[in-house]
């Protein structure tokens, strides 16, 4: 392999590792806010224990996160340094934005919430977890506006020319409001609300089926499922909200994502199906007109297709985006139904009677997190063959001076220390998970009924 598939290979791992990360950290905080915020308000301790348990989870995803994601800004100039000359101007005003409104914010009060505990009244703690999570929405802005920007750059002009050739920000506002930041932005924040909301659901459930920790289970269960319902219903919105801004801005890419090529005819909407480049077809299961309706309000409307672009401008991997558009959507509505439908059972008061949809919970924690991967994948591979979309193309993005056995090095390396980071947060996560939301170790201490009775006994005597 050459050095543009290495580079891109090893990009795209590392940053699929990092984005396990940082949409737990949002989703989780989230959750804190809210127990922590039931507890000051009506002074039930199961709701502090609950943000004291979720709290230590929550100090371990943010941990590994801001680890692997600092490799990525590494590779930025090892790898791809034409495209870090192009976009630096663009990218150093977003990543400073996020350093000092995001990161200084959530690494402020991180130590308060972490070690506050018993140290600070109630509510300079909300304040300290409220200031985290916040940091870490912040956080998520700038780098959602500085990937955006790559996919539909507004407010700048070119300066230079060729190999110098470099983007300077002439507007400001209008490249943090690029005509896609503020849709991505929605679905990118539901998407981490949904990865919070389902750790939670997952880990209470199993407790439940265990018989374990049953009372204060329910409470946080309840609280998840909300969070759930009613992002994974956003979701719909959000989502069809990006899809038609891809249409005017990123058309072919609307078009690999449908796997649609003949621009003289209507669009049809694929449930599932797969994509055959060569003879310009797609074999599936379709609602005829489907995708015409979306966009156009008329079944009969064409849309723009492949082959309407140039070739070394569309795609290359078309059944690549298809599939992980169609993974995406086909687990979005997977959420939607599992939680609305436990929103039924909880109405009828049948909730936790059925072990079966506990144990659909148990197991659906995989579920945003693939979806969340999945729908970077298609942005990030629909927009091919432009790293800066109509600008800058990825094969003229990389390092001139770094060979294809230098980064096939870097990446097995890469790979070895990061299954071991994998490794070591589920050890980690199952642990603590394991131990449980009470601090058993002051339970132990506790003397035991026979022990207590021995006391007594000694006392009297």
């Amino acid at each position: 392999m050459d050095v543009e598939i290495l580079s891109r290979i090893q990009f795209a791992f590392t940053i699929s590792f990092h984005y396990i990360y940082p949409p737990l950290s949002i989703g989780l905080g989230l959750l804190m806010v809210i127990m922590e915020g039931l507890y000051l308000k009506t002074g039930n301790k199961e709701y502090e224990t609950l943000a004291r348990f979720w709290t230590k989870i929550f100090a371990l995803t943010f941990g590994i996160g801001v680890a692997t994601g600092i490799v990525m800004e590494f590779e930025f100039g090892t790898n791809w340094a034409t495209y870090s000359r192009f976009v630096g101007d663009v990218f150093g005003s977003a990543l400073a934005a996020e350093g000092i409104f995001a990161f200084a914010l959530e690494s402020g009060f991180l130590g308060v919430l972490l070690f506050g505990w018993n140290r600070v009244s109630s509510t300079v703690h909300f304040i300290a977890t409220l200031g985290v999570f916040l940091g870490s929405m912040f956080s998520a802005v700038w780098i959602v506006i500085a990937n955006s920007w790559q996919q539909t750059p507004t407010g700048y002009h070119i300066v230079g020319e060729g190999l110098n050739a470099r983007a300077e920000i002439t507007d400001f506002w209008a490249m943090v409001f690029n005509p896609s930041s503020m849709d991505r932005l929605w679905h990118v924040w539901q998407g981490a609300f949904l990865a919070g909301a389902f750790l939670v659901l997952s880990v209470h459930a199993y407790y439940l089926l265990k018989g374990r920790y049953v009372e204060i289970s329910k409470k946080a269960f309840k609280i998840a499922l909300l969070i759930a319902t009613a992002f994974s219903l956003l979701q719909l919105v959000s989502g069809h909200s990006s899809a038609e801004g891809v249409a005017v801005n990123q058309p072919a890419k609307l078009a690999a994502l449908e796997g649609h090529f003949d621009s003289l005819s209507v669009a049809d909407m694929y449930l599932l199906g797969w994509v055959d480049k060569e003879e310009e077809t797609v074999t599936g299961l379709k609602v005829p007109g489907g995708l015409s309706f979306l966009l156009h309000q008329d079944f009969g409307e064409p849309v723009k297709g492949l082959n309407y672009f140039p070739e070394d401008e569309r795609p290359s991997q078309v059944n690549a985006v298809f599939q992980f558009y169609h993974i995406m959507v086909a687990l979005g509505m997977l959420m939607i139904a599992l939680t609305v439908f436990a929103s039924f059972q909880w109405w009828r008061g049948r909730l936790f009677k059925q072990r079966w949809l506990l144990w659909a919970f148990v197991f659906a924690v995989l579920a945003p997190q693939i979806a969340n991967q999945a729908g970077w994948f298609a942005a990030e591979m629909g927009r091919q063959p432009w790293v800066v979309y109509g600008l800058l193309r990825t094969s003229d993005a990389l390092s001139k001076a770094v060979t294809a056995n230098q980064v096939l090095f870097s990446l097995i390396m890469f790979t070895i220390i990061y299954v071991v980071l994998f490794l070591l947060f589920i050890y980690l996560l199952n642990k603590k998970i394991k131990h449980g939301p009470y601090d058993e170790n002051l339970i132990d201490k506790r003397p035991k009924q026979k022990d207590m009775a021995k006391l007594l006994n000694s006392k009297e005597s």
